[in-house]
């Protein structure tokens, strides 16, 4: 089941590479508040790890909205600028990997909707926040350095449509950025995220 989760995604994902990530790596983001490094450690969540390599190296995130913010909880991102990009992923499910690390502040996690449907958003804890463990969602690095940036993201437009007034995700997802800078434009974003050597 997961070496077949693998192959569709490599084959639906837009500028896949077959390159090996290593088993901990270093991503630096470049954002609208400053920089943050996330260090992912493969054994934790190793489709997640292998997935979050591929998205960074492909660009994926580059100019990608941090578009739910929930102070003492979650920030939230992983729709992709370019809603053309976001489409070419959606059904590129992951399997789901046991949780081995607890979902405290600071570490990161895909986003799903059930079971086995991990395939591009992710969250940053901004809290410890253990009541998500038994629910399968298992963390696959954390943020080490600049977490004081992550927690400045703008947080005003509170929990998305249909239960807020933030930004709805399948808006965000058929339109992407031109959504969201016109209907939302304090949402603070990604520039740049790059593997760090």
């Amino acid at each position: 089941m997961k070496a077949a989760a693998l192959i569709l995604a490599a084959l639906l994902c837009a500028g896949c590479s077959s390159e090996k990530p290593p088993d901990s790596y270093k991503v630096r983001f470049e954002t609208s508040k400053g920089d943050f490094v996330i260090t992912v450690t493969r054994d934790w969540a190793p489709l997640g790890a292998d997935r979050f390599y591929t998205l960074v190296k492909s660009g994926f995130f580059d100019g990608a909205r941090f578009f739910r913010v929930l102070p003492g909880f979650v920030v939230q991102f992983g729709i992709a600028a370019d809603p053309a990009v976001t489409a070419k992923w959606r059904d590129a499910n992951l399997a789901d990997e046991p949780v081995k690390q607890s979902n405290r502040r600071g570490t990161i996690t895909y986003a799903k909707g059930g079971p086995n449907t991990r395939t591009t958003q992710v969250f940053i804890n901004l809290a410890d926040n253990a009541r998500l463990d038994p629910s399968g969602f298992s963390p696959f690095g954390a943020v080490s350095q600049g977490m004081e940036v992550v927690d400045q993201f703008y947080s005003g437009y509170g929990e998305g449509a249909p239960n807020g007034n933030g930004p709805a995700q399948s808006s965000a997802e058929s339109d992407g950025n031109a959504y969201l800078i016109r209907d939302f434009p304090k949402l603070d974003y990604i520039k740049k995220a790059t593997i760090e050597k």
